[in-house]
């Protein structure tokens, strides 16, 4: 039963992998995966480029960069921390905002059209899986 269950953990792991790596870099080739995840972090407002960092497990000078290239497409704003003057916060802008409802757009069509090429029985097994994988997730 323990071979089985590891089997079966490794499974669900590397597709679930796969499928999430499949959908953040064919959906939407106009927004870099790290930079729309950097963006999805500032929807709930305003973070500091260490916070992001943190957050999405990057060095600080990573974040840096993927910060810095943002600001220079519009996409989030840099203004002073009132809570700390050494450092700056990161907003998002409007533009970014919009690019993230694109995005998330573009997500659901890319995974729609994948969906629609299988069986309804085959969607029903998986409306099934998606509340059992939200019982492995809240778990």
């Amino acid at each position: 039963m323990s071979e089985d269950l590891g089997q079966l953990a490794n499974a669900v792991r590397t597709t679930c992998q796969q499928v999430s790596r499949r959908v953040r870099f064919e959906a939407n080739p106009e927004l870099a995966p790290h930079h729309a995840s950097a963006l999805f972090k500032l929807m709930d407002g305003p973070r500091t480029p260490s916070e992001l960092a943190e957050q999405e497990r990057v060095a600080a000078p990573s974040m840096t960069r993927t910060v810095n290239c943002l600001v220079e497409r519009g996409l989030a704003s840099l203004a002073s921390n009132p809570n700390d003057g050494r450092s700056k916060l990161v907003a998002l802008t409007d533009s970014g905002r919009d690019a993230l409802e694109q995005t998330v757009h573009a997500r659901d069509d890319w995974m729609m059209r994948r969906l629609a090429g299988l069986s309804e029985a085959d969607q029903e097994i998986l409306r099934a899986a998606t509340e059992v994988l939200n019982r492995v997730l809240d778990a």
